[in-house]
């Protein structure tokens, strides 16, 4: 007997463009409810055509997730329209491509704000709202790089980090009340987002995620099983997540060597950077007037659209031997590449 499966309320930021918006898609795909939360007007409107195509039901709510008044009314408004929350995604990021030397104040403080602290406050918005039902999900969207800092990114890997305290924090108080509201986290790999062609970059030529590099499409298929199946505390997405997190947690200080050699050229194309290209740190890209970027970047000769994972850590009791196996692999690499 099949069981005609209710359709969900779900909250997606940084929804007008990359892992956004491939995830408002494919949680329109099952008939879903999407409040699509960014800041770029053009990039929302395009979004809710491509929810509803889908099968979905959309609404656009313009906010920047640094504003913590601005989210809870945005949360107001999605139970006023569309009812009560069963998920909420957070994802809304900003970065800055630079040495640690090279960037500013403001620039950090931005990009923490939005990274981190919109994070905080959409998980407040959340749980203001979910605990009193006792029911709700959130999907914290995360990044290797919660756990491995790289160079060129300490804004955004200090952000990440954050994110992963916080995240921890939380749901053991979830735990500690009993509570049957969920949080989970999903870390992802290199993806072909729209952020290597708006991003605010000091580079010498122009940034690209580090190979192997996967389509957003990757990750939305695996934020929804998390929203699904919610007990799992995280998830590692991509054969090179796992690699990586793997190899910081056996040999970090080979790490930092082997990153010091190949991380400054990995994250560069050939390209020079060039005067005048968009910027989306301080004022959207995709606004009226500006350019719908969609969920793909400039890499798509170059990126997969498959992973192991979220296999691999649906079955992780069977892989246990291979990941120890296949740490000291890694750590005996590294130590080949420090000499």
């Amino acid at each position: 007997m099949n069981i005609r499966r209710r359709p969900k309320v779900v909250v997606v930021t940084g929804a007008s463009g990359g892992v956004g918006r491939a995830t408002a898609r494919a949680f329109a795909a099952r008939g879903d409810s999407v409040a699509l939360l960014a800041r770029g007007r053009k990039g929302l409107d395009a979004a809710v055509r491509e929810v509803e195509k889908a099968g979905g039901r959309a609404l656009a709510i313009p906010v920047d997730m640094a504003d913590a008044h601005a989210v809870r009314e945005a949360a107001n408004r999605v139970e006023e329209e569309f009812g009560p929350v069963d998920v909420w995604v957070n994802n809304a990021f900003a970065t800055v491509f630079a040495p640690f030397v090279e960037i500013e104040p403001d620039e950090f403080r931005r990009t923490t704000e939005v990274t981190y602290l919109g994070y905080v406050y959409g998980t407040q918005a959340a749980l203001s709202r979910m605990l009193p039902r006792d029911h709700g999900t959130i999907v914290q969207v995360g990044s290797a790089l919660a756990y491995r800092g790289i160079p060129l990114q300490s804004a955004y890997c200090g952000a990440k980090h954050a994110i992963q305290g916080m995240n921890e924090s939380l749901r053991c108080e979830l735990l500690h009340e009993g509570s049957r509201v969920r949080t989970t986290m999903v870390q992802l790999p290199a993806l072909n987002t729209p952020q290597f062609r708006w991003a605010l970059s000091r580079m010498p030529r122009r940034p690209q995620p580090v190979p192997p590099i996967y389509q957003p499409e990757v990750a939305a298929r695996a934020i929804v099983y998390a929203a699904d199946h919610p007990r799992r505390r995280e998830y590692w997405i991509g054969g090179s997540t796992v690699g990586t997190l793997i190899a910081n947690a056996v040999a970090p200080g080979l790490l930092d060597r082997y990153l010091a050699r190949t991380g400054f050229s990995a994250q560069q194309t050939s390209m020079p950077t060039e005067d005048g290209l968009p910027v989306n740190l301080w004022h959207p890209e995709d606004d009226e007037g500006g350019h719908d970027f969609g969920a793909h970047g400039l890499f798509d000769d170059q990126a997969v659209v498959r992973a192991a994972q979220p296999w691999a850590s649906r079955h992780r009791g069977a892989l246990a031997l291979a990941v120890l196996a296949a740490g000291a692999g890694v750590a005996g690499g590294l130590r080949r590449a420090r000499r």
